[in-house]
């Protein structure tokens, strides 16, 4: 069985171009799709679903490899066990450190003489072992600098911002007004019992798509507003 995981850090973000990459090589491929902030593997609901499930023959392709880690330690601890376990990890982008290319090394080893060329044949043959396992540390540290770039960043960014006299967030005791909070109050207050409607908060909260923190936080907002009225 061949999986294709893909991976979005928020629900902004699109996640077809993972999918399309994946599928334009590997067409029968089943897509495991999940939304996850961080850099930790294990929090991971979808992931550690398919951790348990893949068996020893079935293959699992990435987009990238920072769609499997971005913490450079336990990417490179999972691929040995993943590997160990005898599935095949496939990385689109970083093709280098596809377990087939880590099984060669392991193979492919310069045949043995029975002469004393053979302590120079075993040294190489440790040599390459060692530099395709170099290869796919590599590979994860990479992934985990990428996010620690864009974490010192955003950062300094934020700090220029300060300097500059720019309000960072927003002010204590105020409320941030968009598009779809606008959208969702006149939801609830069209479909709740509390206001207009005849549905249980449960069933606006299903409705709307709002998760539970949110929608009461709105609804608290919308009770304030009619009072003030």
């Amino acid at each position: 069985m061949i999986y294709g995981y893909t991976r979005i850090s928020t629900k902004q973000q699109s996640i077809e171009r993972q999918i399309r990459n994946i599928k334009d090589l590997y067409p029968n491929a089943v897509i495991i799709e999940e939304v996850y902030t961080g850099t930790k593997i294990y929090g991971r609901k979808e992931f550690n679903k398919l951790l348990k499930k893949v068996k020893s023959g079935d293959t699992i392709v990435f987009d990238s490899v920072s769609r499997m880690s971005r913490n450079a330690e336990e990417g490179f601890e999972l691929y040995q066990e993943l590997f160990n376990r005898g599935i095949d990890l496939i990385f689109i982008k970083e093709a280098h450190i596809n377990t087939t290319t880590y099984k060669q090394a392991l193979t492919n080893n310069v045949p043995m003489t029975n002469t004393t060329v053979d302590y120079i044949l075993e040294g190489i043959n440790k040599y390459l072992l060692a530099l395709a396992k170099e290869q796919i540390k590599l590979a994860f540290i990479q992934s985990e600098k990428e996010v620690q770039d864009l974490q010192q960043r955003t950062k300094e960014g934020i700090e220029t911002a300060r300097l500059n006299g720019k309000r960072i967030g927003n002010v204590k005791g105020t409320k941030l007004i968009t598009k779809k909070s606008v959208e969702k109050k006149k939801d609830i207050l069209k479909y709740s019992k509390d206001f207009k409607g005849t549905l249980k908060d449960i069933e606006v909260m299903k409705l709307t798509g709002l998760a539970r923190n949110t929608y009461y936080k709105y609804k608290k907002e919308l009770i304030a507003e009619l009072n003030n009225e």
